[in-house]
């Protein structure tokens, strides 16, 4: 009966629990929730259920290896635990929640050290005391930590007081509490303790008047001149020290002691136009400096600019007659004040040519110059101008001193120079720099005092070629200069080649070319390289270090030519390539043959135009053709034809070989022979007498014609049937002669044929009849002279 019940009251609980909600498990740990780390301890899991036991650990779960204790008890082992963790177990074939458990792992708290106390005092009858700790290692727990406070006033100790503070980190603890003015002195210690234990510090004594600290001084507005400015201080409690501190900028804290007492404190020697910023702290005298106060800030004023400008220039430009004037933005120290502008006059002997007014924020400025002016920069402020800084641009040239040397590395350029031995001392130097090309743009220069040898640039750019000079002056007006180039810190080859311009000339081409651009120089070029390459693929390079170059006696053929720049460092890219076409010579030189021939043949037919060359050309002709034009006048017919005048019978000669039996002689014809006047000396008329015709005139050595030798008539012209050809052809000029025509037929008969070629002869608008002889030229009939002459004493009438 008793065994039915107990299981009927096992059954009945569980069924609790099952309608509970309650877990199958209770879980313990042998060495609580709490443990020192590196500890080793077990954990339990007792079950409520009949079921398939497991043990988890850590999030995510993950199973841990188990023993079992009994049917109901499980456990597992856990050694030298390093951190927090969490242990569960479970019922696999149950539903239920498992059982857990969170185990935390640190270390008992250490010992409190380094502790100190500060007595603040806001007012005359309380203060505040601070008390500020170390807590030691961190434990890893929470941790708690009470401040003991004993006070002592006069013969009177208080029982000792706690004030709480709780931390869990490792950073300094604090506890603040009120004293009353009656306090002479205090006792303090710190008690700290967490699940794993405790610690007390040790007790420090302190004495309120050594750690009394005042408030910090409240500071106004200051009011500043150019020099020094009004600080108004203002602090709760009466101190017996007080120091003010400023700067300007980011510079250092320049300390002010006072202890005057005054409520108005002056500050002096300060500069002109600077932003001072101003804090403020106090002192009883003796305990602890209050902390600083809230800074506050004025500009002091302005004055007139203390110095004069650095100035530079550049050369005079002879072209447009100025002068480009450069100059240095001055410092704040000498500036005095915000500059508003910059003047730049221009004077010859007390005169004032021109002044311009330039805007602040200008550095160089073009002016106009002459031989005798004289340039005048100046600063502006609102206070006024800077002392005057003049300008010379015409220098005697001194002595000669020492080459100029040059050392480069990737972060600087050093110039030096060797000072002159014979010559008087320098009494300053200038080093002038820029990148090659741009001078007007950027140019910058260095003064040095006269003892000195060498300058240090540290703003060159890399990958710039720079070019400049030091200047020596002795005095104002003696200068030396001695220019340096090819400067760079940094190098590289360059990363394109120069854009090629070709110019053919016959056999040769002449190469032109333009500078790289300073950024793909990548340093200072020391030369170019031309490559030449003909259609067959044979290739030659020339180096040059100039802007042109000619390459000469090339063969014809087709050409690619293409050009690379180098460095210190090597060789660049290549640049775009361009072919050109040398031609042949031959054909150039039948084009220039030919073109000669027209300018010939031009100024020829302009001369033709001439009458006066006309006539002096025809006889100059018939001295040539001696043996083809015959003279008339010489011949025996023409000798007995002189013995008579007036009207003539005149016989035509038959020719032997062209007339035939049945043809029948010819007939003579008649002519009527007129007279003419005597030509002049003045009008050479050169005339061929047909040894057909007699002229009406005779000729007596001892007498002057009265007519001319060879009068005007008609041309003869004699016809044969059988031959057409004589030895020699008749030929006659005269503008205004008439062409007749006398035929072996008859007289003044001619049939229509020859009538139509008449007609055609004195027509035809010939080349040389219309444009270079004007009088016409007749060809005809057989001739048969003795004798033949010409006289060209006319044509050489010097000889």
């Amino acid at each position: 009966m008793s065994q039915t019940w107990f299981i009927f009251s096992v059954l009945t609980v569980m069924a609790l629990q099952l309608c509970k909600g309650e877990k199958p498990c209770i879980i313990k740990s042998s060495a609580g929730t709490v443990v020192q780390h590196n500890s080793s301890f077990q954990v339990f899991c007792i079950f409520t259920l009949t079921c398939k036991q497991s043990a988890l650990c850590d999030h995510p779960p993950q199973r841990h290896t188990h023993k079992t204790f009994n049917s109901t008890t499980i456990y597992f082992d856990v050694v030298n635990i390093q951190k927090n963790r969490t242990f569960s177990c479970v019922c696999d074939d149950s539903t239920r929640d498992p059982c857990g458990i969170d185990i935390s792992a640190g270390y008992p708290p250490d010992r409190p050290n380094n502790i100190s106390c500060v007595h603040k005092v806001t007012h005359p009858q309380s203060g505040v005391v601070i008390c500020s700790w170390n807590r030691g290692w961190d434990t890893y727990l929470w941790n708690t930590a009470n401040l003991w406070v004993r006070t002592v006033s006069g013969n009177h100790t208080e029982p000792p007081k706690s004030y709480r503070v709780s931390s869990k980190g490792t950073d300094s603890q604090s506890a603040t509490f009120n004293v009353s003015t009656s306090v002479q002195s205090i006792s303090v210690w710190v008690c700290t303790e967490n699940k794993l234990g405790s610690a007390v510090s040790d007790t420090i004594n302190y004495t309120l008047s050594d750690i009394a600290m005042p408030s910090a001084p409240v500071l106004s507005q200051a009011h500043c001149s150019s020099r020094h400015c009004d600080i108004t201080v203002t602090q709760p409690v009466r101190t017996q020290h007080l120091e003010i501190q400023y700067r300007t900028g980011q510079e250092g804290w320049t300390t002010f002691p006072d202890t005057s007492g005054q409520q108005v404190r002056p500050i002096t020697f300060l500069e002109p136009y600077r932003l001072y910023q101003f804090q403020a702290r106090s002192r009883f005298s003796n305990g602890h400096w209050s902390e600083w106060s809230t800074q506050i800030s004025n500009w002091t004023q302005e004055e007139a600019p203390a110095k004069k400008l650095d100035v530079w220039f550049t050369e005079p430009n002879t072209e447009l007659n100025s002068v480009r004037v450069y100059w240095k933005e001055a410092n704040i120290s000498i500036a005095r004040g915000r500059i508003v502008r910059y003047i730049i006059r221009v004077s010859r002997q007390s005169s004032v040519l021109a002044s311009i007014n330039i805007s602040a924020d200008v550095r160089n400025y073009s002016v106009p110059f002459c031989a005798d002016c004289e340039v005048t920069v100046y600063s502006s402020n609102s206070k006024g101008l800077s002392p005057p800084a003049k300008i010379t641009t015409h220098h005697t040239e001194a002595e000669l001193s020492g080459d100029v040397q040059v050392k480069a590395d990737n972060h600087d350029v050093t110039i030096s120079w060797r000072k002159p031995r014979t010559a008087p001392l320098p009494v300053a130097y200038v080093v002038e720099w820029y990148p090659e090309g741009r001078k007007l743009e950027e140019l910058q220069w260095l003064r040095l005092g006269g003892n000195e040898d060498h300058a240090v640039i540290t703003d060159i750019k890399p990958f710039l070629c720079y070019k400049g000079a030091v200047y020596v002056f002795y005095n104002e007006s003696s200068v030396n200069r001695r220019e340096f180039n090819g400067v760079s810190s940094m190098e590289s080859t360059p990363t394109a080649g120069p854009f090629v311009k070709e110019k053919v000339e016959g056999n040769l081409v002449k190469v032109t070319w333009v500078d790289l651009p300073q950024d793909q120089c990548m340093g200072c070029i020391t030369h170019y390289t031309i490559y030449l390459e003909n259609s067959d693929g044979y290739q030659r390079s020339y180096n040059t270090s100039d802007r042109m170059f000619i390459i000469a006696d090339l063969s014809p053929a087709v050409y690619t030519i293409w050009m690379t720049a180098s460095t210190d460092k090597g060789e660049g890219l290549k640049g775009q390539k361009v072919k050109f076409f040398i031609q042949q010579e031959t054909q150039r030189s039948v084009l220039l043959v030919c073109g000669i021939i027209v300018l010939v043949l031009m100024v020829f037919l302009w001369l033709c135009q001439c009458s006066a060359v006309k006539q002096r050309f025809w006889v100059f002709f018939q001295c040539l053709m001696l043996e083809v034009v015959p003279d008339p006048a010489n011949s025996k017919w023409a000798k007995e034809c002189t013995k008579e005048k007036g009207m003539m019978d005149l016989q035509l000669p038959l020719s032997n070989s062209s007339m035939t039996e049945e043809e029948d002689e010819p007939t003579l014809s008649l002519l009527d022979v007129q007279e003419l006047p005597k030509i002049t000396a003045d009008t050479f008329t050169p005339t061929v007498v047909s040894p057909l015709l007699c002229p009406q005139t005779s000729l007596s050595p001892d007498t002057e014609p009265t007519i001319a030798l060879y009068p005007r008539t008609a041309y003869i012209k004699s016809f044969s049937q059988d031959s057409g050809s004589s030895n020699h052809t008749l030929t006659s000029a005269d503008t205004n002669m008439t062409i007749d025509y006398i035929a072996a037929h008859g007289p003044g008969i001619m049939d229509e044929e020859e009538e139509e070629e008449e007609e055609e002869f004195i027509e035809m608008p010939g080349f040389f009849s219309s444009h270079i002889f004007k009088d016409p030229l007749v060809f005809g009939g057989k001739l048969t002279l003795d004798a033949v002459k010409i006289d060209c004493s006319e044509f050489f009438p010097n000889s």
